[in-house]
């Protein structure tokens, strides 16, 4: 008897122990639960965060270029960019705040950690606006009886070393660290919209022999990561080792950037774009006069209300006579008045057509023509004064927006000797004498003619260089992080946001949240005591 009442005695306390686990684990599946909820909930509030981070920055562009300016830019800007606090119950744990950020580089284009701002695509090459800008420059040099691409200096590179470049769209490419003259031709081919290869290239014959075959896409990129199906691109071309996308070169990806060797540690995807553009319009925010507009009474009202007399009358008379090539000396009398019935029988190629020349030409009543010296004269001491004003209110594009040059504000070194018509002398000093954001310090700079105004390069230089470079673009690509002071819960997304048109629209929302934060907290803007 006594023997069973043991018995049951164990039975009871293994029964209450069971249920005593039983209890404690369901309570502590309940307490994972709840923590797991509530983390969820963390990470959509991060979301959020960040797209408040993005919302902010769009309003920020609907400034105007004074306003943005006072309130200290778009370059690098902590005050406006790092640790904005978007919620705040008094603990860590419930504070939400957003940064935004760029990699930033050194002079050399080397890593320099981060600045508070965006960057400018036109930094980067333009995958889609490549052939264009090439067809372009050939239009110009063809009329200005400049040089053609056989003719322009040969490829620095040393598997083509010796080889004249067959385009100017390959010596862009070829500027990217590791590029090769092979997959150059072959990204060539594939943009083109021909099936006829390039020298070193592929067309549909090569790419309709791979398992599974394929064709090549012979027109624009949707996304530079298409890149991947061209022959000869790899992951680590395009990628390089920073894996998590935050623009250097972290410790855990010491490894990969030891096994890519002399291959570009960022990748070719830093250097890339399909979005830059700038907008067509003075300091003001207006269009710029159209030089080749084919109304020569609206051009000529156009150009009084803002140059004068003898500015607009030259520019009327080269386009209704083009350049004078005789030997007849000038005269600076502009006295006379303009038959503007006439037709404009020249176009501008450049605003640089107007320097330096003399037109031949008919004042109404006058018994016989007379030669007039342009009143933008061929000497630095002259440029400087006319140059800003010229550039800033006068164009011989109609579009509202020009795509694909490059930003000699913000580029780096290896994209600039990349230019067509570059050499590493122009570069240095281009380094030497830039400034990141124009607007801030020296706005001469918001137009590509500082290098002709500084005496960096010739006019001939000028104009050769002139379709690939200009100022600085509007169109911006930033990384938003949205964040608890904690650290436990954050959202990070890559934007690209078109600024040429109001309000400002998205053409890039990525998440990468999945690729971790990407930085640590103090540099988002928590110092140790508020993290702890």
């Amino acid at each position: 008897m006594n023997h069973h009442r043991g018995l049951v005695l164990v039975i009871v306390l293994v029964v209450v122990a069971v249920l005593s686990l039983s209890a404690y684990a369901f309570a502590n599946l309940m307490l994972m639960q709840s923590e797991s909820t509530q983390l969820l909930g963390r990470r959509i509030q991060a979301r959020l965060l960040a797209a408040s981070g993005v919302e902010a920055l769009r309003v920020f562009l609907l400034q105007d270029l004074a306003m943005q300016t006072e309130a200290g830019g778009l370059y690098d800007n902590p005050a406006t960019f790092q640790g904005i606090t978007v919620l705040d119950e008094g603990i860590p744990e419930e504070v939400g705040k957003y940064t935004i950020l760029v990699p930033a580089t050194d002079s050399a284009g080397g890593e320099a950690g981060v600045r508070y701002g965006l960057e400018d695509e036109s930094a980067r090459v333009n995958l889609n606006a490549l052939l264009e800008i090439e067809k372009q420059a050939m239009e110009i040099q063809e009329a200005t009886g400049g040089l053609v691409p056989d003719e322009v200096a040969e490829v620095a590179d040393e598997a083509t070393e010796g080889l004249p470049s067959e385009s100017m769209a390959r010596d862009l490419l070829m500027a990217l660290p590791g590029m090769t003259i092979e997959i150059a031709d072959a990204i060539l081919d594939w943009l083109d919209d021909d099936e006829e290869s390039r020298e070193f290239g592929a067309e549909v014959d090569y790419y309709s022999s791979l398992v599974p075959p394929y064709a090549p896409k012979n027109g624009p990129l949707e996304t530079v990561e298409e890149l991947l199906l061209v022959r000869g691109v790899t992951p680590q071309l395009l990628f390089g080792c920073d894996v998590n996308r935050n623009g250097m070169v972290d410790l855990d990806e010491m490894v990969l950037a030891g096994q890519l060797g002399d291959l570009p540690q960022r990748g070719w995807s830093a250097h890339l774009t399909l979005y830059s553009k700038e907008q067509n319009i003075n300091m003001f925010g207006e269009p710029r006069i159209d030089l080749n507009n084919d109304d020569l009474q609206t051009l000529y009202d156009s150009l009084s209300l803002i140059f004068p007399e003898e500015w607009v009358k030259f520019i009327v008379a080269y386009r209704q006579s083009g350049p004078y090539e005789g030997d007849e000396e000038g005269s600076d009398d502009f006295s006379g008045e303009l038959d503007l019935n006439k037709r404009g029988e020249t176009k501008f190629n450049q605003v640089l057509d107007l320097i330096g020349k003399k037109v031949q030409t008919r004042f109404q009543g006058a018994q016989e023509d007379v030669v007039l010296n342009s009143p933008f004269q061929d000497n630095l001491a002259s440029m400087a004064l006319y140059m800003g004003d010229l550039m800033d209110n006068v164009t011989v594009v109609a579009d509202t927006v020009i795509p694909g040059r490059i930003s000699l504000s913000q580029a780096p070194p290896e994209i600039l000797l990349g230019i067509p018509g570059m050499t590493e002398e122009i570069v240095e000093q281009i380094l030497s004498e830039r400034t990141p954001e124009p607007s801030l310090d020296d706005p001469d700079q918001q137009h590509e003619t500082w290098l002709l105004t500084r005496g960096i390069v010739t006019l001939e230089e000028m104009r050769s260089l002139m379709p690939f470079v200009c100022g600085g673009g509007d169109v911006y690509r930033t990384q938003v992080v949205g964040y608890f002071e904690d650290g436990r819960a954050s959202a990070r997304i890559e934007v690209v946001l078109d600024a040429t048109q109001l309000p400002p629209r998205l053409l890039l929302w990525r998440d990468i949240s999945h690729l971790g934060r990407g930085y640590p907290l103090e540099m988002l803007g928590v110092s140790l005591t508020e993290a702890n």
